[in-house]
């Protein structure tokens, strides 16, 4: 059986390993006319910063391929047969296939801006996105980014590592704030100021203006204002990469490739994992399409067993994200909507600095732990995910938060500072059991402690 993969970001790239890992006589191919090799793209602003090297992006060396015998195919797919299971790519070459995964990604959005096609406009999803940005950089003395996510403070931060005046365009009151609780959206937007950043809240672009000679020169924004600029970074979201698919005889889309719980397109034999797939029937509390690296992860590896004849149905376990906003770490696990919900408590503390945070979200009747949302702390993902799980009294997840503190051994802890709050919001007395512990938090995810074996002379031999 020959399968085809077209795409080689995580969600691709997990199937690929699964397939061999479940099978030694699958014939595996990867397409991407990308990159010759899989890397890492959440760390493709650390390439511009000179933090690292592109071949420190891949996570594999490039044997790994040859070794597992998955053959790597750099070309451009710009059709697909269903009927006859045939590629069709840029150069006129062919591939037939038994079975496909389409693992295309994200393109950034576009929204009809006057003068959106000028050179020196772009995103930051691609390779292709970073040869640019750094192509035209020495043009660059300041620069406008519109959109108010993940990627647009990380654009942001890109540019001013190189000393470039930044413009940063947020349509909201304050950064991110539909995703964001409004505490941690305006800490976000501070943050961003006080970098020396031009952060414009309730501001939206109007157009892109042309300098001349078809390059961008300056921006209009809606209220009228000109800010001039020699590039313009557009990060107002992304959408599933499918314009290639709309001649795919019997392929239902609609904003994403639409699948069944076993990854499943509408059309047999063919599959589809990552930012461009679209669940049917979605979880409840989980949206359609989930641009994000673990979802891609999981996808990957159900869509080997599946096409293996092993059914499995995909299963996005508990909500996760983690990001950076410049430095302050942020950290998402389970249930934190933005603007709350009804029967949500929740528990709220913000050191005095302005940057550091702890959400805690429970159900206000059973007290059952919901969610946590952290700034500027880190706590275990595997520790909270399990008290999410097994629905833990939020008064015993409090008791025991230093178990989850994940931050180095001489940072200082405030989980005492997030107990008090809640004695003060609730007329509680509860007191803090749990300091730090590595250990203690091997126990509660069910690790035991082994006891060194005496080697004996016997074994030494």
């Amino acid at each position: 059986m020959h399968v085809a993969i077209i795409g080689n970001g995580i969600a691709g790239v997990t199937a690929a390993r699964w397939l061999r890992k479940l099978s030694d006589t699958v014939r595996i191919t990867m397409i991407s006319a990308e990159s010759d090799f899989f890397f890492s793209r959440t760390a493709l602003m650390y390439v511009y910063m000179g933090h690292q090297r592109w071949e420190d992006l891949m996570p594999y060396e490039p044997f790994f391929w040859k070794k597992n015998r998955i053959d790597l195919l750099r070309q451009y797919v710009e059709r697909v047969d269903t009927g006859g299971k045939v590629l069709h790519c840029g150069d006129g070459s062919t591939l037939q296939y038994d079975k496909l995964i389409l693992a295309t990604g994200s393109s950034w959005n576009k929204f009809g801006w006057p003068g959106q096609d000028l050179r020196r406009v772009g995103g930051m999803v691609s390779a292709q996105d970073l040869n640019l940005l750094e192509e035209i950089t020495p043009e660059v003395r300041s620069a406008v980014i519109v959109g108010g996510g993940l990627i647009g403070v990380e654009l942001a931060e890109m540019l001013h590592s190189r000393h470039i005046h930044v413009t940063l365009l947020v349509r909201d009151r304050s950064y991110w704030s539909g995703t964001l609780p409004p505490e941690e959206s305006e800490m976000v937007s501070r943050h961003i100021l006080s970098q020396g950043i031009d952060l414009r809240h309730d501001t939206e672009l109007g157009e892109i203006v042309d300098d001349g000679a078809g390059a961008a020169g300056a921006v209009i924004t809606k209220s009228g204002e000109r800010i001039e600029c020699q590039y313009v970074g557009l990060t107002a979201g992304v959408h599933p990469n499918i314009d290639f698919l709309s001649n795919a005889d019997g392929l239902e889309t609609k904003k994403g490739i639409l699948i069944d719980n076993y990854l499943e397109t509408s059309v047999p034999d063919v599959y589809a994992i990552g930012d461009c797939a679209q669940v049917r029937e979605p979880r409840p509390g989980r949206t359609p399409i989930e641009a994000v690296w673990y979802t891609g992860r999981i996808m990957g590896e159900t869509v080997a067993y599946n096409i293996l004849g092993r059914p499995v149905a995909y299963d996005p376990g508990i909500w996760f994200n983690s990001a950076k906003f410049i430095d302050i770490e942020y950290q998402v696990y389970g249930e934190v909507p933005a603007d709350g919900r009804k029967g949500m408590s929740t528990i709220y503390w913000e050191h005095p600095g302005g940057e550091k945070s702890v959400r805690i979200n429970y159900d206000g009747a059973s007290g059952r732990v919901l969610g946590f949302n952290l700034m500027g702390i880190r706590y275990r993902h595997e520790v909270c995910e399990k008290w999410i799980a097994d629905g833990t009294h939020v008064e015993e997840v409090l008791q025991k938060m230093g178990m989850a503190n994940f931050d180095p051994e001489f940072y200082k802890q405030y989980e005492a500072e997030v107990v008090a709050r809640y004695n003060r919001q609730t007329g509680s007395n509860l007191q803090l059991r749990q300091q730090r512990s590595l250990s203690a938090a091997l126990r509660f995810l069910g690790f035991k402690s082994r006891t060194p074996r005496t080697t004996s002379p016997q074994d030494a031999q």
